[in-house]
C-alpha cells in the first residue's frame, strides 16, 4: 500500500486532514520532523479527531532518521509531489509500495531531498495559480495511486445499500 509522507509539515490542520485521509483509505503515514508546530498527542487528537485511532503513523525526528527507516524497512520508491515535477500525475505509473512525499506548505523540500527522490511528479493545474492545499494534493495523489494499484479499500455494505440493490 502506498504511504503518505509529510516533510516537516507547517500546519497542524493539514497534517490532521492527511492522517484522517490515511485512516479512511487504509494507508500509513510517515511524518518527517521537525514540524512547524508542537508535535504531541493532544495536538494530534485535536487535528485528526477520533480518526487518529484508525491510522498507523510514525514520526521521524528528521530526514536522516526517515532515510534510516527506509533502508531498514526496504521501503519502496520515493515519489516526490512537487510543482517542479517532471512527470504529470496522470502519466506516472505508481507501484504498490511507493512512498508519496509531500513538502512543507510554504517551502516544499530542500534541493537535497528533491534530488534524492526516485521520481518527481506534478499535479497539472492552470498556469495562473500557484498550488493546491497540501491535504488536497495528498488526496488527489493517493486516490490515483490506489486506483492504479487496485488497492482501494473494500466498502462496507450497509443494510440500506443491500436492500436498495435487491429492489
Amino acid at each position: 500500500m502506498p504511504r503518505l509522507c509529510l516533510y516537516q509539515p507547517d500546519i497542524a490542520a493539514n497534517m490532521g486532514s492527511i492522517l484522517r485521509l490515511g485512516a479512511c483509505l487504509g494507508t500509513d503515514c510517515e511524518i518527517i520532523g521537525p514540524c512547524g508546530f508542537p508535535f504531541d498527542d493532544a495536538r494530534l487528537r485535536r487535528t485528526a479527531m477520533d480518526y487518529i485511532d484508525h491510522v498507523t503513523y510514525r514520526y521521524h525526528t528528521g530526514w536522516d532518521a526517515f532515510n534510516d527507516w527506509r533502508a531498514n524497512e526496504n521501503a519502496g520508491r520515493l515519489v516526490l509531489l512537487t510543482t517542479k515535477g517532471a512527470t504529470p500525475l496522470h502519466d506516472f505509473h505508481f507501484q504498490t509500495d511507493d512512498l508519496l512525499l509531500f513538502g512543507r506548505e510554504g517551502a516544499g523540500v530542500p534541493q537535497a531531498v528533491h534530488d534524492s527522490a526516485d521520481a518527481r511528479v506534478i499535479i497539472p493545474m492552470r498556469a495562473e495559480v500557484r498550488s493546491l492545499n497540501l491535504a488536497q494534493s495528498a488526496a488527489i495523489t493517493l486516490a490515483e495511486a490506489l486506483r492504479q494499484t487496485g488497492q482501494w479499500p473494500q466498502m462496507a455494505h450497509t443494510e440500506t445499500a443491500t436492500t436498495a440493490a435487491q429492489d
